[in-house]
């Protein structure tokens, strides 16, 4: 039998090899993070949403515990490693634990094609939100999807479905696709933004 793996559970989603930084203030969980400080575990996080939780959750690894206080409260470094999937809640601690199974990706590894588009569509997005689009290209091609939808800020109904997706190429896909869906959007609000500056006038 494997451990329990004690879980957070918080109204976003954790993507695999995305960093996420935690304030760490309710006694239950500077308990939690004690412990898998001290034990030298992760601890899964769940989407906790409109009084349910999701099914699939993501591993966090304690990188870094950048800050203490006198109160016992903490600030810490996380990033999310692997996927797993709630068998049974156990509400035994304080904090909430799982029986989980961790999840493999299926053998399907996306077209190289599709990975440039996808990349192609993150630099014009982050050029349009004026952001310095980060370097993916070395990025391991089998979490190249959450890197590239954890740079930005996501709508977390999607991060979940990305989550719960069992290959890398079925996710590029769905990032393409989301991509396209935004990128006219956000080149709308570009020019609407250019011409307010102008007072209306485009030069």
């Amino acid at each position: 039998m494997s451990p329990l793996l004690p879980l957070f559970p918080l109204d976003l989603v954790l993507l695999p090899g995305v960093p996420l930084p935690l304030h760490i203030f309710e006694p239950r969980y500077k308990e939690m993070i004690k412990e898998c400080l001290h034990q030298k575990r992760h601890f899964g996080i769940l989407r906790s949403h409109a009084e349910s939780l999701a099914n699939v959750g993501c591993t966090a690894e304690i990188i870094n515990v950048l800050k203490t206080y006198s109160d016992g409260r903490m600030n810490i470094l996380t990033e999310g490693k692997k996927r797993f999937e709630v068998l049974e809640i156990n509400q035994e601690r304080s904090f909430l634990q799982a029986d989980v199974v961790y999840l493999d990706d299926d053998r399907d590894p996306p077209d190289s094609a599709e990975l440039d588009t996808a990349l192609r569509l993150h630099g014009q997005i982050m050029h349009l939100a004026g952001a310095q689009a980060e370097d993916m290209e070395k990025t391991d091609v089998v979490q190249l999807a959450y890197r590239l939808a954890g740079s930005l800020p996501f709508d977390p109904d999607f991060q979940q479905a990305l989550l719960e997706m069992a290959s890398e190429a079925q996710r590029i896909r769905a990032v393409i696709s989301y991509f396209e869906r935004i990128l006219p959007v956000l080149e709308r609000n570009a020019g609407a933004k250019r011409k307010a500056g102008g007072n209306g006038h485009i030069s």
